[in-house]
C-alpha cells in the first residue's frame, strides 16, 4: 500500500507557519499562557505528522491530550477531559507501537474501509452521539452537551480508525473539527479566555483534515491500481 512519509512539502510548511503566527498573535493580544500556547501547537505538530504518517504524531499528541484536558476541565467540558484522559492517553501508546510495527521501508502502510464498515461506523456515531449527549446534560456544570457529545464520540471513531491506519479516518475528523470549532465559540461567547486561541487551533486541524484525507486517499487509490 501506499506510504505516507514523505519531506515536508512547500503547503504543509506555509499552513503551520500560519497558524502559527496566529496563534503567536492571540497569544500576545490575549495574555494567554505559555501553557496554552503550548497545547496549541503541539496539537498541531500532531495532526499534521499523523496526515504523513509519522511516529512522531503520537509523541506530540501524547503533550497535547493532557494539556487540553486541563484546559477543558476549567471550561466546564468534561467529556472532553473524560476522552483525552481516559482515552486518548493509552490510545496513544497503542497507536504507536501499531503504527510502528506495520510499516515498509521506513513509511506508515494505510488501509482503505469498505462499504459496509463505513455503515457501521455512522450508525455508531449517530447512536453514541445521543446515548452520552443524554448522559452528559444531567451533569452539574455541563456546558452543551449534545455538541460536547459529538465532538467526543467523533473523537473515539477517528481514533480508532488512525490507530487501524484506514483513510477514512479524516472524513470523521472533519466533522468533528466543524464541531468542535462551534463547541469552542459558544464558549467564547460565554466568556472563556482560552476560547478564541481553541477556535484557531481545531481550524488548523480543520485545514489538515482536508489535506490528510487527500493524502492518504491518493495514497490508497495508487495501491489498489
Amino acid at each position: 500500500m501506499k506510504m505516507v512519509a514523505r519531506g515536508w512539502n512547500l503547503f504543509e510548511i506555509a499552513w503551520l507557519a500560519l497558524f502559527t503566527l496566529i496563534a503567536v498573535g492571540f497569544t500576545v493580544m490575549s495574555k494567554d499562557s505559555l501553557f496554552g500556547f503550548t497545547v496549541f501547537i503541539t496539537g498541531v505538530l500532531c495532526v499534521v505528522l499523523a496526515a504523513k504518517g509519522s511516529l512522531m504524531s503520537y509523541v506530540f499528541g501524547m503533550y497535547n491530550t493532557i494539556g487540553y484536558a486541563y484546559l477543558a476541565y476549567f471550561n466546564g467540558l468534561f467529556g472532553e477531559v473524560m476522552l483525552n484522559l481516559l482515552f486518548f492517553v493509552p490510545m496513544n501508546v497503542i497507536g504507536f507501537y501499531m503504527w510502528k510495527n506495520h510499516r515498509q521501508d521506513g513509511k506508515l502502510i494505510m488501509r482503505q474501509m469498505e462499504f459496509r464498515g463505513l455503515l457501521l461506523v455512522g450508525a455508531t456515531c449517530i447512536l453514541g452521539c445521543l446515548l452520552l449527549g443524554f448522559g452528559l446534560s444531567f451533569i452539574p456544570g455541563q456546558n452543551s452537551p449534545y455538541i460536547d457529545a459529538i465532538t467526543t464520540v467523533l473523537s473515539v471513531v477517528a481514533t480508532f480508525l488512525m490507530v487501524r491506519r484506514f483513510k477514512e479516518q479524516w472524513l470523521v475528523y472533519i466533522v468533528l473539527n466543524l464541531f468542535t470549532v462551534l463547541l469552542w465559540a459558544i464558549r467564547l461567547l460565554e466568556g472563556s479566555s482560552e476560547g478564541m486561541l481553541m477556535i484557531v487551533m481545531w481550524s488548523a486541524y480543520l485545514v489538515n483534515a482536508v489535506y490528510g484525507y487527500y493524502n492518504w486517499n491518493k495514497g490508497a487509490r495508487e495501491v489498489a491500481a
